[in-house]
């Protein structure tokens, strides 16, 4: 087995990461933070010690708050290694990294995932046609390099960030030709059981309606409650119909933005074969953990929105408590230290908290959602559609892990990050069974492609010993 390389590792550099870290470092923790971007930030905060002023001024206050955090980093003496992939996690907590091509082991008797959220997939009909990307992914173009999409852009979904991208994209001079947002109309109802809630955090309201505002002077046309929403072209986006009110429609597009909310990034639990809990609100899967983001591993903790959605600023005080739960644990924390660190952190979780409930229940993804038209492509990597999922199931098939053996779905290079949710839900649906039932895809290592190069490094006691130092 291999020794300690440090008291505590973090994966991640987003908010909750560089949170943890800071905050692991403040306590006396000896701490290492990897990240797999060139920079902390991660994709909320994506390149924001390096951005121009121009799209600093577009992307907004929000954004810029994160160079707070960037330059506390610096400041703080964590060990910080950017570049670099992690691709295993054994149960002993050593973890593989990647960088600069070559592979080494680092270990810790503490670690916290930190990996964020990743966009739901949204398999409509067309969905892979080129010109068709996730709004995420817009917003990380606008962040890293400047660009926007050409034309007339239709964003379509539900969700903060759809109605953010779209007023950031005008005002970068982008032509936003409609929004087609897919929440369903009863969720408004739903979601006024929690306004009272919601109104103790007035400054998330007051965004959206400034958003909704800019957007409507702008008179961008607005549609609500849509379905059976398909985006069609030969070899390229041409138009998204849908209906909506009774009626079918259809407007032009040459790019499409989708988006239908953001759900934890679970691929480094799922490989470490963690205990999962179905969440019904968001569908989707979240690890289960306690209030020191504590998983059904001993030491292996989970932070920010990787552990269940809460936004940015909640990240921050959640990271900093799965710290204070690493140093309590290595004895680094007396008991009126700790109740004193960790009150102050759950204050400010459960201030930013607050608005969830409200925003869970007012953008609720749609059920035709998890359930797409037969023809609608779910594995991307193997071109696998919900139709032939389906006919799986007729066959016998009782979940993610058999479609393997059916037809290759879940097999591609992305280990089913695109198509893992998709495909538990049409399961159930077809099984008459709870997603817990039917379970989610096995993951295994190496999480992301490694060179053969790469992987003889580890051979090298030398260069592992140099970057494990």
């Amino acid at each position: 087995m291999m020794e300690f390389t440090h008291d505590l590792i973090v994966i991640g550099a987003g908010p909750a990461g560089m949170s943890a870290a800071m905050k692991g470092a403040a306590l006396g923790l000896k701490t290492l933070l990897l990240d797999e971007q060139a920079r902390q930030g991660g994709q909320i905060y994506r390149n924001v010690t390096q951005v121009p002023a121009s799209v600093a001024r577009l992307l907004g206050p929000d954004y810029v708050y994160g160079l707070t955090l960037a330059q506390g980093l610096e400041r703080s003496g964590v060990e910080c290694r950017f570049g670099a992939m992690v691709w295993e996690v054994a149960d002993d907590l050593t973890v593989t990294v990647q960088q600069d091509g070559k592979s080494f082991r680092v270990r810790a008797p503490q670690l916290i995932a930190a990996t964020g959220a990743m966009e739901r997939p949204s398999p409509v009909p067309g969905w892979t046609l080129p010109g068709v990307l996730n709004a995420g992914a817009a917003q990380i173009a606008l962040k890293t390099s400047a660009a926007i999409p050409q034309g007339r852009v239709v964003l379509v979904g539900a969700g903060p960030l759809l109605l953010l991208v779209a007023c950031q994209l005008l005002d970068a001079g982008v032509k936003v030709a409609a929004i087609v947002q897919t929440a369903p109309a009863d969720n408004k109802q739903k979601a006024m059981q929690h306004l009272a809630a919601a109104l103790t955090a007035p400054g998330y309201l007051l965004k959206g309606l400034r958003m909704l505002w800019r957007l409507r002077r702008a008179k961008v046309p607005m549609v609500s409650a849509a379905t059976d929403v398909r985006i069609k072209g030969d070899e390229h986006v041409e138009t998204v119909s849908f209906s909506a009110d009774g009626l079918a429609q259809q407007v032009d597009a040459d790019v499409v933005l989708l988006h239908h909310g953001v759900v934890p990034n679970t691929q480094l639990s799922r490989q470490l074969r963690l205990d999962h809990a179905w969440d019904e609100i968001n569908l989707s899967w979240s690890p289960v953990v306690d209030a020191w983001g504590q998983s059904s591993l001993p030491g292996f903790r989970i932070a920010g929105d990787g552990a269940g959605i809460g936004g940015a600023k909640a990240a921050e005080p959640n990271g900093a408590l799965a710290a204070i739960g690493a140093a309590r644990a290595m004895g680094r924390l007396d008991e009126a230290s700790l109740q004193a660190q960790s009150a102050v952190e759950r204050k400010k979780l459960a201030q930013q908290m607050r608005i969830r409930p409200f925003l869970d229940a007012l953008y609720r993804p749609p059920q035709w959602l998890a359930n797409p038209a037969d023809d609608a492509i779910v594995c991307r990597c193997e071109e696998v559609t919900a139709g032939r999922i389906r006919e799986m199931a007729r066959l016998g098939c009782q979940g993610p892990n058999q479609t393997k053996f059916f037809s290759r779905c879940g097999m591609g290079p992305c280990q089913g990050r695109m198509c893992g949710l998709t495909v538990t839900q049409i399961l159930s649906t077809e099984l008459g069974r709870s997603p817990e039932q039917i379970g989610a895809y096995h993951v295994r290592t190496p999480l992301k492609p490694v060179t053969l190069g790469s992987l003889a490094a580890l051979a090298d006691p030398d260069f592992v010993q140099q970057k494990a130092h």
